[in-house]
C-alpha cells in the first residue's frame, strides 16, 4: 500500500502552473501584488492540475495521538495522562482546536495511533440544526457545528518506546502508523474534504520531532530542539542532550525514512508522514501546523519528494525545529504568530488565507471583463 501510494504521487503540472500565472498577469491588480498568494495558488494550481484549482473546502483536521516512552526521561514536567485527557477534551468540543475549527467550519476526527492510557468517554455532544437559510448559503461543509468531532481507534502499540534506550518503534509497527495515515487521509477525501489539516497530541512529542528534524536536516540537535510547552533551562538542556544521545545511539539514515521514523519518531509522526502522502496521491493540499507536521513532513517528503507539492505551511511555530524543517523543505509559512499549541490550531488559523489565495483566481475581474486600464 505505501507503494502503490507514493509511486501515485506526481510533480505539480507545469502547464497549469503556468496558466495560473497567465491569468494573474490579467487581473485587476498590480502584478505581484498579493505576494505570497499569488504564489501559493499557482502551486495549488500545479496541484490540482487545473487553473483555477478548486476552492479547498470543506477542510477537515486530522489529530493524530500518541504516548512516548522517552517520557520516562523526564523531557517534559507534564504528566502522561495529559494525552489521554485531552482526547476527552477534543470530542467533548471544548478545546482550542475544537473553537478554531467551528469557527473555520471544518469537521475534526481523533485518531488514537498509540495512546498509553484509557481513553475517558464523554457525554455525546448533540449537534445543533444549522442555522436557518444555511442551505442555500453554498455547499455543505462538514462542521463541528454540525456534527461532533469523532474518534478513530486505530492503535499500533500503547505508546513508543523510549528513544534514548532502544528504537522507538520497529519498523513493521512505524509501518502500521504511516499506512494509517494513509487511510485516514483517503477516508476524509472520500468523505468530500478537499483540503486536509494535520493536528496532533502527544505529551512529550517535541522531543521525537527534534530527533526527526535533526535526523533528516542535518541540524544540531541544540537547533533542532525547542522548550515544548515552556521548560526551564535545566529541563531544556537535559531534553537537547537526551536528543543529542539518541541520535548518537541510532545513527538515523535520512535516505530510509521508515528507519528514522521507527528508531527516533512517535506514532503520530509516523501517522501524519502518512497522511501527507495520502493526500499528496489524491492531490489534495494538506496543511499543516507545527513542530510535529513539519517533521513527519520531513519523513513524507524523503519517501516521496514530489509530495512537497502537496504541502502548505500554515503557520511558523515558535519551536525553532520548525524554522530549520520548513527551510529544508523550502515552504514559506503563512502566518507567524508565536503559537506552539499544536492540535492544528495554527494550520485552521491560516485556512481562509489559502481560501483566499485560490478565490482570487476564481472571482477577481480581469482588466479586459471589467473595463479597467492597464498601465
Amino acid at each position: 500500500m505505501l507503494e502503490t501510494t507514493t509511486s501515485a504521487i506526481r510533480p505539480p503540472d507545469e502547464a497549469a502552473m503556468a496558466a495560473a500565472r497567465e491569468l494573474h498577469s490579467r487581473l485587476t491588480k498590480p502584478a505581484g501584488s498579493l505576494g505570497l498568494l499569488e504564489d501559493l495558488s499557482v502551486r495549488l494550481a500545479g496541484l490540482a492540475g487545473v487553473c483555477p484549482p478548486p476552492v479547498p473546502e470543506p477542510a477537515a483536521v486530522a489529530i493524530f495521538a500518541g504516548d512516548h516512552g522517552v517520557h520516562a526521561q523526564r523531557v517534559t514536567p507534564w504528566p502522561q495522562e495529559v494525552t489521554a485527557q485531552m482526547i476527552g477534551n477534543f470530542l467533548a468540543g471544548g478545546a482550542v482546536v475544537n473553537a478554531f475549527a467551528r469557527q473555520a467550519g471544518a469537521s475534526v476526527t481523533v485518531v488514537d495511533v498509540g495512546v498509553a492510557h484509557p481513553l475517558p468517554v464523554p457525554e455525546p455532544v448533540p449537534a445543533p440544526a444549522p442555522a436557518s437559510g444555511s442551505a442555500a448559503s453554498g455547499p455543505a461543509v462538514p462542521s463541528s457545528d454540525l456534527a461532533a468531532p469523532r474518534l478513530i481507534d486505530a492503535s499500533v502499540r500503547r505508546g513508543t518506546r523510549d528513544l534514548s534506550v532502544t528504537a522507538a518503534l520497529t519498523r513493521d509497527e512505524a509501518l502500521a502508523a504511516v499506512l494509517t495515515g494513509v487511510w485516514v487521509a483517503d477516508e476524509l477525501i472520500d468523505a468530500g474534504a478537499d483540503i486536509l489539516l494535520t493536528g496532533d497530541m502527544g505529551i512529550g512529542n517535541t522531543t521525537p520531532a527534534a530527533a526527526l528534524i535533526a535526523a533528516f536536516t542535518g541540524a544540531d540537535p541544540l537547533d533542532a530542539t525547542g522548550r515544548g510547552t515552556g521548560v526551564d533551562d535545566e529541563t531544556y538542556a537535559h531534553k537537547v542532550a537526551v536528543v543529542r544521545a539518541a541520535l548518537a545511539r541510532h545513527t538515523p539514515d535520512p535516505s530510509d525514512p521508515l528507519g528514522v521514523l521507527a528508531a527516533v519518531g512517535g506514532l503520530e509522526h509516523a501517522a501524519l508522514a502518512g497522511l501527507i502522502l495520502g493526500a499528496a496521491a489524491r492531490r489534495t493540499p494538506v496543511l499543516l501546523d507545527g513542530v510535529i507536521a513539519v517533521s513527519a513532513a520531513l519523513a513524507a517528503a524523503a519517501f516521496a519528494p514530489d509530495a512537497v507539492a502537496a504541502m502548505v505551511a500554515g503557520h511558523r511555530s515558535a519551536e525553532p525545529g520548525a524554522t530549520v524543517a520548513l527551510r529544508h523543505l523550502g515552504l514559506d509559512p503563512l502566518i507567524d504568530l508565536g503559537l506552539r499549541l499544536g492540535e492544528g490550531t495554527g494550520a485552521l488559523l491560516a485556512l481562509p488565507v489559502v481560501t483566499g489565495a485560490v478565490r482570487v483566481l476564481h472571482e477577481v475581474a480581469t482588466f479586459d471583463s471589467a473595463g479597467v486600464a492597464e498601465k
